[in-house]
């Protein structure tokens, strides 16, 4: 089964780790995309017909209006809307945490994904078609000392999408959060953690690849994987 041919995703971060994995299965599956990002490095690397570029930050509400538009002028519509774009800080003592590093993930992982859903909503709204999905992680259903303000913007971010899911359902546009544990990406940046014991970019990609290539009619709320090794 294809769902894929021709349908327009609009991603963000899609210039590395699992927004750039899932970008060249969809292309590969006949899809056309839409890469929103801040570096725009995908489409340095990816010639392709069906892959155009806008540089832009998901918290900036101007810059999500431009590139909507610009998915609209470029490809016609918009089809999927894929939130990948993500920030994790540690906050291991809240007590020294500043207030940046609380606004900082809150403007990237709960703001630009209300900015992104609300754009992608005004467009599927009038053709009662599309699905929003959103990566989350297992940080939006169990907490990590070592984390608590990131997993503070996941669980916000689930809760948003929840209630969209509930506005959206009787418009017949889907939304799924993707939850995956761990997965060995840029996001750990120098950090000592076992990598091994993590998803790969490209487990995450093939699920968002299986979800969003499911028949229309089938609804996918939410799906949690990861990997067996990280929880033994």
């Amino acid at each position: 089964m294809n769902n894929l041919e021709n349908k327009v995703v609009f991603i963000t971060g899609a210039s590395s780790g699992i927004g750039k994995a899932t970008a060249q299965m969809l292309l590969d599956g006949g899809a056309k995309v839409f890469d929103f990002s801040r570096t725009n490095k995908l489409g340095e690397e990816v010639s392709s017909p069906n892959l155009k570029s806008f540089r832009g930050d998901v918290s900036v509400e101007a810059d999500v209006i431009a590139g909507f538009a610009a998915c609209v002028e470029a490809f016609g519509t918009v089809d999927i809307l894929l939130n990948n774009a993500g920030l994790g800080l540690t906050s291991p003592d809240l007590s020294t945490t500043d207030l940046e590093t609380f606004e900082k993930m809150m403007d990237i992982n709960v703001k630009g994904v209300f900015l992104c859903n609300r754009e992608a909503f005004k467009i599927m709204k009038p053709k009662q078609a599309g699905h929003i999905l959103t990566v989350i992680s297992m940080a939006g259903q169990r907490t990590n000392p070592n984390a608590p303000l990131y997993c503070a913007s996941k669980f916000g971010a689930r809760g948003l999408n929840s209630g969209l899911a509930d506005q959206a359902l009787k418009l017949g546009i889907k939304v799924t959060d993707i939850n995956p544990g761990p997965t060995d990406s840029n996001y750990w940046g120098d950090r000592q953690v076992p990598r091994e014991k993590f998803l790969k970019v490209e487990d995450v990609a093939r699920v968002i690849v299986f979800v969003i290539n499911q028949p229309e009619y089938v609804l996918i709320r939410e799906i949690n994987f990861d990997n067996m090794k990280f929880l033994a």
